[in-house]
């Protein structure tokens, strides 16, 4: 979802017929970002959430294949991961009728000419992360290439997240706060005004002091099936240490992505056959199988920054414009602490104390770095 051009500070006002509702928080994008974030914001004040596609969730967090992988990221998305897993473990009662969280490992390969970096890697980790010989990860993996490996490292609290699960437990405790949902609806003006928003949908329009830009975008994978006669269910996640390809299983099958990062337009994009040839060479590097038939395959776009941290916080230039964005591949596993600390900055508040406890601070997080002093919250 892509917001409409702003229409400047001292653009008359427009004449729009149909009800206007008035809200503290006008949140654009329903995926996890939007979600969470409109839920963390909805106990304190009046919010709405937008979101232009017909139900929540379709691009980004549809796609996503996500872990909770507390060594995945920059330093400060993995502070955030840190601070997000009492939350993802125990989440507050009713949020989800099952556990968001399955143990599923993460094996970390390295080629010869890779051991550097799997050095480096070990060494930045945090919690338990061993090194493994080849024989011990072809006893995680068997299907491994032994002349691809050189070494590897496996991290056991790594673990799969129902990303379903998640998104409509934030999705339900907005509900259940008074947060309203408008799905399907197309944004076609916005406008900022006497320190307010205006904001036109299909039916009427929508007035708040703080506008979240929480729109997002999505990643490329595709799927395989499993070598056959081999049970995969248990294998775990199979990182190349440069994050040049994952692997990891699909109840039979395999999901696979060569974690390809081409600069490309806001838009909705497709897997081509270069992406997934490159998927399939990478992965029977790897793995001592072929691969046959290719089942469902979906691309799309993941927002970094430049630093490769999360862009949280007001505007440098345009007052009650608020971003919630450059989550890259990492927004699910940090989406609670993401979502408290923007609801936190946001409402002018300091960060929260579990999240400045993993040296999260909200100078590292705010668009003010990329220069400018950011706007702050309206008066």
């Amino acid at each position: 979802m892509i917001l409409p051009a702003i229409v400047s500070h001292g653009a008359p006002a427009t004449v729009i017929r149909g009800t206007t509702d008035v809200f503290d928080f006008i949140v654009v994008g329903a995926g996890m970002a939007g979600a969470s974030v409109a839920a963390a914001l909805a106990s304190t004040a009046r919010v709405a959430l937008i979101e232009a596609e017909r139900h929540p969730g379709v691009h980004a967090t549809g796609r996503s294949a996500a872990l909770f992988a507390p060594n995945y990221g920059s330093d400060t998305f993995r502070a955030l991961t840190r601070a997000s897993g009492p939350f993802l473990r125990s989440p507050p009662e009713s949020f989800s009728e099952q556990p968001l969280l399955r143990v599923r490992g993460a094996l970390y390969l390295a080629r010869a000419d890779q051991l550097e970096r799997l050095e480096a890697t070990l060494h930045a980790s945090t919690g338990p992360v061993e090194r493994l010989s080849v024989a011990a990860a072809l006893a995680k993996v068997p299907q491994l290439r032994p002349g691809y490996l050189a070494a590897a490292l496996y991290e056991p609290n790594v673990h799969d997240i129902d990303v379903a699960a998640l998104l409509q437990g934030f999705l339900r405790q907005g509900k259940a706060q008074g947060v309203r949902l408008y799905a399907g609806e197309r944004c076609s003006t916005l406008k900022w005004q006497a320190g307010t928003w205006h904001l036109r949908l299909n039916g009427g329009s929508l007035t708040a002091p703080v506008l979240i830009n929480a729109t997002g975008a999505w990643a490329d994978e595709l799927v395989i099936d499993a070598p056959a006669g081999v049970a995969v269910d248990a294998w775990p996640m199979v990182l190349d240490v440069d994050e040049r390809f994952y692997f990891k299983p699909d109840a039979t099958r395999l999901l696979i992505s060569p974690a390809e990062e081409e600069p490309l337009p806001p838009g909705d994009v497709y897997a081509d056959d270069l992406m997934v040839a490159t998927a399939i060479e990478r992965i029977e590097s790897v793995l001592d199988i072929e691969v046959g038939r290719v089942g469902p395959s979906w691309a799309g776009l993941r927002t970094f920054a430049p630093d490769r941290n999360p862009v949280i916080g007001f505007d440098t230039r345009i007052p009650g414009l608020f971003w919630c964005a450059g989550q890259g591949g990492y927004g699910i596993q940090s989406a609670p602490a993401c979502a408290q600390l923007a609801a936190a900055l946001a409402r002018g508040e300091a960060v929260p104390p579990t999240i400045s406890a993993e040296g999260v601070t909200a100078e590292a997080v705010s668009p003010a770095r990329f220069g400018g002093s950011p706007a702050g919250p309206p008066a």
